[in-house]
């Protein structure tokens, strides 16, 4: 038997007045009771009760030792009762990590609602496109677009990404408008990242096709190749979460629409935990239900 148990037995005996009434709240038998008491006496070395056939009774070394182990009994169930309010009521700090483009474009919204609504959460938001360690960096939750590495980390699937082709109506007037995924290397492209050449792999109704591509701009940035497009600097491959608001204006359009990448997702990561914190729950389903299967951001049509 564990101190604890041991304490709880002691504790419910000296408030009880005797083994029987003990172990009757404690819905245990009174030999195990007995067992728990002599246990810790042993462990002790020093006798807790004095004991006669008609009552069961604390010496002063019983009567200081109750004391301290109601304290400590007391203090366990605070604590128990606050841990399992954090995983009923959103409460605390939440600290959150996105991808910069996103962040800046679509958590907004959810961020305020989220905030509105669980006026005990505190949240920190860190906007970049470093990959972070989630239980190194001490992070609640992640959100990372695309294909997920393997790994013990848990994932919810919050919202599917599209990535497109698109140019800007101008551009294509003094350029011409591709026919086939081959035209894009007579074209000007604009490549994430920070080479002037790269390839982009296109999936369509022949099935994959690879095009060498290459352009006067590369930015490790989605928004500035956004802007650049629209400006009618060249062609961009980009996720509508981005250049869904271009694309419904006019700014830019779709070029080549059977062609584009596989479907890909926004996945809300989070340190595995049996079980899961509420404010961490809580945004994850603010999410899903903000964006939902067909995001604002896809609605060009």
């Amino acid at each position: 038997m564990d101190r604890l148990q041991q304490l709880r037995i002691f504790s419910r005996v000296v408030e009880a007045g005797g083994f029987t009434a003990a172990a009757e709240k404690l819905g245990l038998s009174r030999a195990l009771v007995s067992k728990g008491v002599i246990e810790l006496e042993r462990a002790l070395g020093v006798r807790l009760l004095e004991r006669t056939t008609r009552q069961v009774r604390p010496n002063e070394a019983g009567l200081a030792y109750a004391e301290k182990a109601s304290r400590i009994l007391a203090e366990l169930e605070e604590a128990d009762l606050a841990v399992r309010a954090l995983n009923r009521d959103a409460r605390g700090t939440l600290k959150l990590n996105a991808p910069l483009s996103f962040g800046m474009l679509h958590l907004k919204p959810v961020i305020t609602e989220y905030l509105t609504a669980h006026p005990e959460v505190s949240l920190t938001v860190d906007l970049t496109d470093r990959f972070v360690d989630l239980i190194e960096e001490g992070y609640d939750l992640a959100i990372r677009i695309g294909q997920l590495p393997d790994s013990s980390l848990m994932a919810r699937r919050i919202a599917p990404v599209r990535i497109v082709l698109c140019a800007a109506p101008d551009y294509l007037k003094t350029h011409g408008l591709p026919g086939a995924p081959a035209d894009l290397a007579a074209h000007d492209c604009l490549l994430y990242g920070t080479q002037l050449r790269g390839e982009w792999a296109l999936s369509g109704p022949a099935g994959e096709v690879r095009v060498r591509v290459a352009g006067r701009l590369a930015a490790s940035n989605g928004d500035l190749l956004a802007c650049a497009a629209a400006d009618g600097c060249g062609i961009a491959l980009l996720p509508t979460f981005i250049v869904g608001p271009y694309l419904q204006t006019g700014k830019l359009q779709r070029i080549l629409p059977d062609w584009t990448l596989p479907e890909r997702a926004i996945h809300a990561i989070y340190p595995p935990n049996r079980h899961l914190a509420a404010k961490v729950r809580l945004f994850i389903d603010a999410m899903v239900a903000h964006f939902g299967a067909r995001p604002q951001w896809d609605l060009v049509e």
